[in-house]
């Protein structure tokens, strides 16, 4: 049964992904790519508020919880992508905005991941 949440959410979180990806370079074009910073960002945060609240207050079966977790937030954060478009940036001469792309993308997630846990024990 937990394959089928996996598989089910999984797919949910790529369409999510692309979609919401997608609409963030809209607005936000230029040599960072933000959409992919977007999602990980987002994805950061509510697996700290998911997990995070979990471990605290268990509200989520393990089948749902899964799903989310390695499934949904599994397919919409996107580490292979960061790092494609970061290789892509050095490769195209652009050191600095690739540099800044890991920057952001690591100390951003990181604290969104930290925030989300924080936020899961308060509530």
């Amino acid at each position: 049964m937990q394959t089928l949440y996996v598989g089910v959410f999984g797919a949910l979180g790529c369409l999510a992904r692309y979609f919401f990806s997608s609409w963030i370079h809209t607005f936000a074009a230029g040599p960072i790519p933000f959409g992919t910073l977007a999602v990980n960002f987002i994805g950061s945060l509510v697996i700290g508020l998911l997990m995070g609240g979990d471990l605290h207050h268990p509200l989520l079966g393990g089948n749902l919880r899964i799903g989310l977790a390695v499934g949904f937030l599994g397919g919409f954060t996107t580490f292979s992508t960061f790092s494609y478009e970061t290789v892509r940036l050095m490769e195209s001469g652009s050191v600095g905005a690739a540099f800044f792309n890991v920057l952001l993308n690591v100390v951003l997630c990181l604290l969104a991941a930290w925030v989300g846990i924080v936020l899961a024990r308060q509530i």
